[in-house]
């Protein structure tokens, strides 16, 4: 038996009704609610709530912006400091294999969240895909979300203000 009763949600298709990145004046104690790691002046760095593995990472210009070309340079290069940032935590406290880092721009590419541009860090271990997401469509996460939330939340320090 699997046992990973935070993806009911998905599965039924509820979304928030707000946008996840979005994180205006968010008082830090609701961080851990919303799995936000870290904020900075023009990102935000959170743990995927769906994620494909342990310390899957989603990295967002605090802009609700949809494609790169509406970020300024000063955005962009905070952006890429704070997913540099992400994959060295996970890096390490989980010691992956490997990892992809990529995004998906438009919902024909798999974007789940159109309007709002961001990254993915989905850390990979040699074997991480068996015969359980190939023959079953099942991925198995072995740890807690809360757990791997509490884990890395150290490697980001303090937010902005």
């Amino acid at each position: 038996m699997l046992w990973a009763p935070w993806r009911m949600a998905y599965i039924e298709g509820r979304r928030p009704e707000r946008c996840i990145f979005c994180v205006e004046a968010q008082p830090q104690e609701s961080w851990r609610e919303r799995l936000i790691l870290a904020v900075t002046d023009r990102s935000v760095v959170m743990l995927n709530r769906f994620p494909y593995n342990n310390g899957h990472l989603l990295v967002a210009p605090r802009g609700h912006k949809p494609c790169l070309e509406e970020l300024s340079a000063r955005e962009f290069s905070d952006l890429m400091t704070t997913l540099r940032r992400g994959v060295a935590a996970v890096n390490e406290l989980l010691r992956p294999q490997g990892a992809n880092v990529g995004m998906n721009l438009g919902k024909c590419a798999g974007a789940g969240i159109e309007g709002h541009l961001h990254w993915h860090v989905v850390p990979r271990w040699e074997g991480d895909t068996n015969f359980m997401p190939v023959t079953g469509e099942t991925k198995v996460i072995s740890e807690h979300l809360m757990h791997t939330y509490d884990r890395l939340r150290p490697f980001f320090g303090h937010g902005p203000g």
